[in-house]
């Protein structure tokens, strides 16, 4: 049985100019681009990014005829650094409180890796009824720990390590990471040491302590409850070649959790595929939120 607290689906938070101010008083920045009559296409990141991790989709989209929204979680980038809260719950209701405060319908929900977890959790937790489709890209569910039930999750030890590495230097751990993000430790690949900058620049930016209760946020969350609820059309996006979340235990998995899902397995792309490989990226969406 479900024991978590539901807050209210339409609870809004107060909006500032590009801030939300949350019930619990954290401040939640947010972009809100494209034509405000546009149907609205909402984004989550992965960690330890911000919405900047978005822009390439959200000026494609925008320009398109979307609204296209995406916050910083709460502890990243230039939202407000709270002690608590750094779990997929809470993760869920803050951007519940986002969607009812900007009175968002027939949205279309995006998530990356820790973002495809807020997305399923958000679902989950409140319902579909302002969600018209959704999408997750190289996304952490059903759930990336190895157990029992998931032998293909990766173990605990690798998320000990990123914790470790967060620890002790996440300023070098970061500039190092983004080389198996973006698959640019590959044989040939063609390094964008500006991309690799800004991966660093948004993990920067956000509070160690938010950054650090993530990873067992990101790594030990069962979504597994969460994908049962899903109904509205749902695209799985994910590269073969994820060095970060791996395909069998993540994507392909997922897609026989959610009911009619579609799957789509991108031969050699890493798991920064949006940034990467932006505009087969960019295409897939537009046809899926057109479709």
């Amino acid at each position: 049985m479900d024991t978590r607290s539901r807050p209210n689906t339409d609870q809004a938070g107060k909006l500032s100019g590009s801030y939300l101010t949350t019930r619990d008083g954290t401040q939640l920045y947010f972009k809100d681009w494209g034509p405000k009559d546009g149907q609205p296409i909402v984004f989550s990141h992965g960690w330890p990014l911000s919405s900047d991790a978005w822009e390439d989709q959200m000026l494609f989209l925008s320009e398109h005829g979307y609204r296209t929204i995406a916050h910083d979680r709460r502890g990243h980038g230039r939202s407000s650094q709270p002690w608590g809260g750094h779990e997929m719950d809470t993760y869920a209701d803050d951007l519940a409180e986002l969607t009812a405060a900007l009175d968002l319908k027939k949205a279309v929900h995006i998530g990356h890796s820790t973002g495809g977890g807020e997305v399923a959790r958000y679902i989950g937790r409140h319902g579909t009824s302002r969600v018209a489709k959704a999408v997750l890209i190289g996304a952490v569910p059903p759930i990336m720990l190895k157990t029992d039930w998931h032998p293909n999750g990766l173990p605990r030890e690798v998320f000990d390590g990123i914790r470790a590495g967060v620890r002790a230097d996440r300023s070098s751990f970061f500039k190092e990471l983004s080389m198996a993000f973006y698959g640019f430790n590959r044989p040939g690949a063609k390094v964008s040491e500006g991309l690799r900058e800004s991966f660093w620049m948004q993990g920067m930016m956000g509070a160690l302590k938010a950054e650090y209760d993530c990873i067992k946020a990101f790594s030990e969350t069962d979504f597994r409850a969460d994908l049962a609820k899903f109904d509205v059309p749902t695209l799985v996006m994910h590269g073969d070649d994820d060095q970060i979340v791996p395909i069998e235990g993540g994507g392909k998995l997922t897609a026989t959790l959610v009911k009619g899902a579609k799957l789509k397995v991108y031969p050699g792309f890493s798991h920064g595929m949006t940034a990467v490989n932006k505009d087969v990226i960019n295409a897939d969406l537009l046809a899926f939120i057109k479709g």
